[in-house]
């Protein structure tokens, strides 16, 4: 008997993500059996994934798992995994933005949807929050392309566009936009806004914890204040409703700032390290707390409201979320098909179930 198991996978970029791609058909169905497989695969156990095709970040260690709809009006189905190599954990608890960035030309790829003349439209169920989002992709003659002029901050060169559409993005995970009935809790002294929308997130005034808002990710590393952010979040994420937050990666943390030339400056953590650019997801919950009264990015932000595009400062550069009536909330990002081909699963790590299927 092999003592590794060969599963079809397509690496992609997913605007500043990358990670495995696979059929739903190609996993186990149980989530248990499942875990073991993705953990085996990443290189669970391990701070960098050395046994896998996962890495020392966390932007690279995200899985898209794509099958048919579920759900009525959508095409597909897409369930994100975010695995922390280090601890060989699977999380499903939140949505990924930018992996959801590769779901539509996936789906194309693969079959799920027919290709247009020009372009074409992806309806995605994101099975983690339930909630739909609308991904336009170009086909130029019928085909996915992954060529053209379009450019996200954190990915060097040009790709084509992708515009991925939230709507009614509010209360994602707790059903909840302003998870805790109010647009400001006093959490050990600080102000926070707790805000549900696509991502649950809690914001926090970068000055507030001593910081400027502008620092590179790698100034976070401080093991104090890194204490002091998670003492917060677990804190944030009880009075949200979420019954352990200190086993998952939501609600993630973010530093707001005044910004010269954009809304604000924004750093945003996943949830201990520091993004080097900005999760879309996360972006659209920023960019809906700016136009959400009494909160302190409306604070920051100024009077805002719908249509504005709120254009949020990162470590790479800046992400615009344009906010619509309706509510709707659009980003443009852009994927790239890198591998295709089989990942292996070391047999010794995974349960019985999967190895008498």
């Amino acid at each position: 008997m092999n003592d590794q198991i060969a599963i079809p996978c397509v690496v992609m970029r997913g605007g500043t993500s990358r990670g495995p791609f696979f059929l739903a058909r190609d996993l186990p169905a149980d989530a248990r059996s499942r875990d073991a497989v993705l953990l085996s695969v990443m290189g669970g156990g391990h701070d960098l994934g050395i046994d896998g095709i996962g890495g020392g970040n966390a932007v690279i260690n995200k899985v898209a798992i794509v099958g048919p709809a579920s759900v009525p009006g959508a095409d597909v189905d897409y369930l994100f995994a975010q695995v922390r190599v280090r601890e060989g954990i699977v999380d499903t608890s939140p949505n990924c933005g930018n992996m959801l960035a590769g779901v539509g030309p996936f789906a194309i790829e693969a079959g799920f949807v027919a290709a247009a003349a020009d372009r074409t439209h992806v309806r995605i169920h994101n099975v983690n929050t339930g909630k739909l989002i609308d991904a336009t992709v170009a086909t130029p003659g019928g085909r996915v392309t992954y060529e053209g002029e379009a450019q996200i901050d954190g990915v060097p060169g040009t790709a084509a566009p992708i515009e991925l559409s939230f709507p009614n993005a509010a209360g994602a995970r707790t059903g909840r936009l302003l998870p805790t009935g109010r647009a400001v809790d006093t959490i050990n002294g600080i102000d926070v806004t707790c805000l549900d929308a696509a991502m649950p997130v809690m914001l926090v005034r970068a000055a507030d914890l001593g910081w400027s808002g502008r620092e590179a990710p790698s100034d976070f590393a401080d093991s104090s204040f890194r204490a002091r952010l998670e003492d917060l979040r677990i804190e944030a994420g009880r009075r949200m409703g979420f019954p352990n937050p200190a086993s998952m990666v939501i609600p993630k943390p973010v530093l707001i700032a005044p910004a010269s030339g954009a809304t604000l400056n924004v750093r945003y953590f996943m949830p201990h390290d520091c993004h080097s650019a900005l999760a879309v997801t996360g972006a659209v919950a920023i960019a809906t707390a700016c136009v959400t009264s009494g909160t302190i990015a409306a604070e920051m932000a100024g009077k805002l409201a719908p249509p504005v595009p709120i254009t949020l400062a990162h470590p790479s550069g800046q992400l615009v979320v344009r906010l619509e009536p309706g509510p709707v909330a659009r980003v443009l990002r852009t994927a790239r098909r890198i591998f295709e081909g089989h990942v292996f699963a070391r047999r010794s790590h995974l349960p019985h179930s999967v190895l008498a299927a």
